[in-house]
């Protein structure tokens, strides 16, 4: 199925029917490509503006990381549900652990944006970590079911010790950008 190059009502009237897949791995990858999109938004806003001229050069690096994950997002949605048919455990282990390696990536572009990006669009630097972490938690899930379902316990420790450390920085990450976004906007 080819979903990232068709319209979203597609992919969700299919996500809604009674249809094994697309599923919960695919919807992880499509949140956090959302989260990646919002990433662009913000510094597409941002660069071009003499406020934030001395950030340039580093937005437009931010730009190219978030645009590259936003492309990867929507493959791995694809992907899983190429996975999920295929009925190849492995494969729905491995969609799913990139996406939340990517998400963990995705996140990190949002903490220099609150201090770099175009102010009138700091909300949006608020929903795209909270969809990044969404989109983490989400693959997640799928991780540790297909973990249980292969039952390699050397991999299952390996896997679950680099996605516990990821979770504790994605909620850190989220949280103190949060925060200060809070009080910039006077919450």
């Amino acid at each position: 199925m080819d979903y990232k190059n068709s319209e979203i009502s597609r992919y969700l009237d299919d996500l809604a029917a009674r249809l094994p897949a697309p599923g919960g791995g695919s919807a992880a990858a499509l949140s956090a490509s959302l989260g990646a999109a919002l990433i662009s938004m913000v510094v597409n806003f941002t660069i071009g503006k003499p406020k934030y001229a001395r950030y340039e050069k580093e937005l437009k690096t931010v730009l190219e990381k978030s645009e590259g994950m936003r492309l990867q997002f929507l493959n791995l949605m694809d992907l899983d549900v190429l996975a999920y048919n295929s009925k190849n455990l492995r494969d729905a282990l491995d969609v799913p652990f990139m996406t939340a390696r990517l998400c963990y990536e995705g996140i990190r572009l949002c903490p220099p944006l609150v201090k770099k990006g175009n102010i009138r669009l700091i909300s949006d630097v608020a929903v795209a970590a909270a969809l990044l972490e969404a989109g983490f938690s989400a693959a997640c899930f799928n991780v540790i079911i297909n973990l249980k379902l292969i039952r390699d316990k050397k991999l299952s420790r390996a896997v679950i010790k680099e996605l516990t450390y990821k979770k504790k920085q994605i909620n850190k990450i989220r949280s103190q950008t949060e925060v200060k976004i809070g009080e910039i906007i006077g919450r």
